[in-house]
């Protein structure tokens, strides 16, 4: 017997993106109490030259009214080295600043050395949508990790590492 139909539309889509994985990203920018950042598995590729990406964060308060405030923003993308980082920055509150997890980009910005790649931005625009707002950022500068892992992804409210093990053509 088929599950039952959702009740709602709001409820029919988050059933339908549960099953949709999604890479894993954590974000992250200076406020003033300090760097602060939260997990995201909306952000995707917009452009290339300029190279541009957008993400949506779902309110303006805590850590996403502080990426949302700033001037500069570090996107950390995610690999199965980094789940712990993932799991930390998706529970309430951040690292302290003292923090070891916290290294410093050559133009002072504060980012997080373990993440699989950090490209730092500057938001082109923002667009409220409903309880989210969208975000449209051109990348400045961009440090790739030394050390990979296999790919990430949220799939169904859980993080998975993706490995290829049987090419599809």
């Amino acid at each position: 017997m088929p599950d039952e139909a959702p009740a709602t539309i709001a409820d029919a889509y988050k059933a339908a993106f549960r099953g949709h994985p999604a890479g894993v990203a954590v974000i992250t920018a200076e406020g003033p109490d300090g760097p602060t950042g939260l997990t995201a598995s909306s952000v995707a590729s917009v452009a290339i030259d300029p190279p541009v990406l957008v993400f949506s964060l779902s309110t303006n308060s805590g850590s996403a009214g502080v990426v949302l405030g700033a001037p500069v923003f570090v996107v950390h993308l995610v690999d199965s080295l980094g789940v712990a980082l993932a799991k930390r920055f998706a529970a309430t509150g951040s690292p302290a600043a003292d923090d070891p997890i916290w290294g410093t980009l050559p133009s002072g910005d504060r980012y997080l050395p373990s993440a699989a790649s950090a490209l730092r931005c500057r938001p082109l625009s923002t667009t409220p949508i409903g309880s989210s707002t969208v975000v449209v950022a051109e990348v400045l500068d961009i440090v790739v990790g030394l050390e990979r892992g296999e790919p990430l992804v949220y799939h169904n409210r859980e993080f998975h590492s993706l490995t290829d093990r049987s090419r599809l053509s």
